[in-house]
């Protein structure tokens, strides 16, 4: 699985790549703007993410924005349901109410509340690739 993990925190960026390198290959970023690059670099590699976090809230763009994009640009390239990537919204509890927004509008997959637990993490991960294409994801 390749992971894009997209937080100005340097800690919870490295806290979330700990968490995952059981899964897979993991990318980090700092801000909005480099998730978009990447995410755009990725599929013009042929080699797209199959999970990508997003922090709502960071510098350049913010966590929804880049969420909102990726959506956008994934029907645009005809990315079939069930092979679209899996994003997870990471937030503050104090932003937990926007993440449940986001979610519900503008199509997340899961949102996970700062501090990062693993068991949820993984827990929320297993459940969301279960769903997903069998060729596509293969089931953690």
């Amino acid at each position: 699985m390749k992971i894009l993990i997209a937080d100005d925190e340097f800690s919870s960026r490295m806290k979330l790549q700990k968490h995952l390198s059981h899964y897979g290959h993991s990318y980090t970023v700092i801000n909005g703007e480099e998730a978009v690059e990447a995410f755009m670099l990725a599929h013009k590699e042929g080699e797209p993410f199959h999970l990508i976090c997003l922090d709502i809230m960071m510098p350049e763009k913010d966590g929804i924005e880049v969420l909102k994009f990726i959506r956008k640009k994934e029907q645009e390239m005809g990315i079939k349901p069930g092979y679209e990537a899996i994003i997870m919204m990471i937030t503050a509890e104090s932003s937990a109410k926007t993440a449940i927004d986001s979610f519900m509008q503008y199509g997340c997959d899961d949102y996970i509340v700062k501090p990062i637990k693993k068991d949820e993490l993984i827990s929320k991960l297993k459940e969301n690739t279960a769903e997903r294409a069998k060729d596509h994801i293969s089931e953690i």
